[in-house]
């Protein structure tokens, strides 16, 4: 039984460490593909650049990088509210029945591929957009929706585990004190929480950063600072595949350095998620 129990740990170890090894070659390799272009243009021009031109030697990325912002956070300022609202639902206010239905309803919505969800914005949201508000459609606003069915199943899903997982003696106490159901639910079980509620908004967020197909269907991939809502913008995901297939020289080196930035997007993400777990718990 000490063997078994000493070979499962010893294998526990060795994936431990295969699975820190290959993020940090991962690391390494793309350090290594990106260092030619911040070696020959340097980091901050290329991060607060405002021209995209390859051919003519220029790698200015902040174009982009306000074009990811503007679509990842227009699609939480959407999402959040509808994805924290249906898990106080399911898990609070609907009957068993509905929320037996509703669960893998929204587990279905997270294992669609993201290209299927490009291709419905493509072919029904574009269209919509462009005879509501003019112009193509492709747009911040068309990327922010599409995003926003991305992630609501992600955050929902998180955020009713971490709201069942709230003590029931909290809501009993609370009803006893003459609290009603929707009081209860927004001034007891909400911060409590917060915590999970906080981890999945940024689970989400991770997510919305990363995607790469869906939103270079529905946003027009143009290299300019977003004007509004409606104004067509490319992303750091879509830009590295637009033109990782012909890049060469400095070119394909700034697409590696293009993911040195959302790498260390995603490292501040992540010391920003323990710091508000920390605070919140």
């Amino acid at each position: 039984m000490k063997r078994r129990r000493e070979k499962i740990v010893f294998f526990l170890a060795l994936a431990a460490t295969i699975s820190v090894a290959a993020v940090s070659l991962l690391c390494i390799f793309i350090i290594i593909e990106g260092w030619p272009l911040l070696k020959n243009v340097g980091f901050t021009p290329f991060l607060f650049g405002t021209t995209w031109e390859p051919s003519q030697g220029k790698f200015g990325i902040l174009p982009m990088v306000a074009g990811t912002l503007a679509v990842t956070f227009g699609a939480l300022l959407l999402a959040v509210p509808l994805a924290v609202g249906t898990a106080l639902l399911l898990s609070e206010f609907a009957p068993k029945r509905f929320a037996s239905f509703m669960r893998p309803a929204l587990q279905l919505l997270a294992g669609i591929p993201s290209v299927v969800y490009g291709f419905f914005g493509l072919v029904f949201l574009i269209p919509r957009l462009a005879a509501l508000f003019g112009g193509s459609g492709f747009s911040v606003l068309a990327g922010s929706i599409i995003l926003t069915i991305m992630i609501l199943p992600t955050i929902a899903s998180i955020s009713e585990d971490a709201i069942r997982a709230v003590p029931k003696s909290y809501r009993e106490g609370s009803l006893a004190l003459g609290a009603t159901s929707w009081e209860t639910a927004r001034r007891v079980v909400l911060p409590a929480a917060r915590s999970g509620i906080i981890t999945a908004i940024l689970l989400g967020l991770g997510r919305a950063l990363g995607e790469t197909m869906a939103v270079l269907m529905v946003t027009g991939n143009v290299a300019t600072f977003p004007q509004s809502p409606h104004s067509p913008v490319r992303t750091l995901t879509g830009n590295i595949a637009l033109e990782m297939g012909y890049a060469t020289g400095l070119h394909r080196s700034a697409l590696f350095a293009t993911g040195i930035v959302l790498f260390v997007l995603i490292i501040i993400l992540t010391l920003f998620a323990n710091w508000t777990r920390g605070r919140a718990s």
